[in-house]
């Protein structure tokens, strides 16, 4: 593609950089990600791209911001009760999960780096407005997102791990070495499937109930 000369309008937006460089790491991976691939992708020299966005750090947070915006802002239609915090979480996890399986290549970004775009933090809002009106003390709701987000980001940073095909199959253990792991075995068939994802979001979320249950009754 033709590069236009610096100074020359390009269309661009900051909306369309973003796309394309969401595009480009789906593509090709972080790894060999930068602003002159970039550039070469959209026609553009360098500098017009500096022109809309800051510096590499702040193009990394315009790309983290675009795959999470394709995350629907409000759970009431897909939530029994659009008030229930269990459910809010429950349904922005697998937003979560499904934005990180159309987009594993990005998605160390998210768990790598503070999201404190506007997308991200009206989630947050939403869940922990809920948790407090639930009831639940704040030390909990405070501790919530980290103990929630910090289970989503490390299942799913090993479940897409391996790129677009996802992980390999889960490792056979020897019975005379690992007696204990091979006994359970058979109960890690469903490796990175929806019915062990919700298995592990019901503990960690029977876990912040139980928290809560404790700290008020103390």
């Amino acid at each position: 593609m033709a590069r236009r000369t610096r100074g020359t309008s390009a269309g661009l937006d900051r909306e369309r950089i973003a796309a394309t460089a969401v595009a480009l790491v789906d593509r090709d991976g972080l790894e060999r990600f930068g602003v002159r691939r970039l550039a070469d992708e959209l026609g553009v020299d360098p500098m017009s791209i500096y022109h809309h966005i800051k510096g590499k750090a702040a193009l990394l947070d315009a790309v983290s911001e675009a795959v999470l915006a394709e995350m629907p802002p409000g759970t009431d239609d897909a939530a029994h009760n659009g008030d229930d915090w269990q459910e809010i979480a429950r349904h922005t996890a697998h937003l979560y999960r499904d934005m990180a399986y159309r987009h594993p290549r990005v998605f160390p970004l998210l768990a790598t780096r503070a999201q404190t775009s506007p997308v991200a933090l009206t989630a947050l809002e939403r869940l922990l407005t809920a948790m407090r009106a639930a009831g639940l003390p704040d030390q909990v709701v405070a501790d919530a997102p980290m103990v929630l987000f910090g289970f989503l980001n490390g299942h799913l940073l090993a479940r897409t791990g391996e790129g677009p095909d996802g992980p390999g199959p889960v490792p056979e253990f020897a019975t005379e070495t690992h007696p204990t792991m091979s006994a359970l075995a058979p109960l890690m068939t469903d490796f990175g499937s929806a019915t062990e994802f919700n298995r592990m979001l019901d503990m960690v979320l029977d876990g912040i109930q139980a928290r809560a249950g404790h700290q008020a009754s103390r």
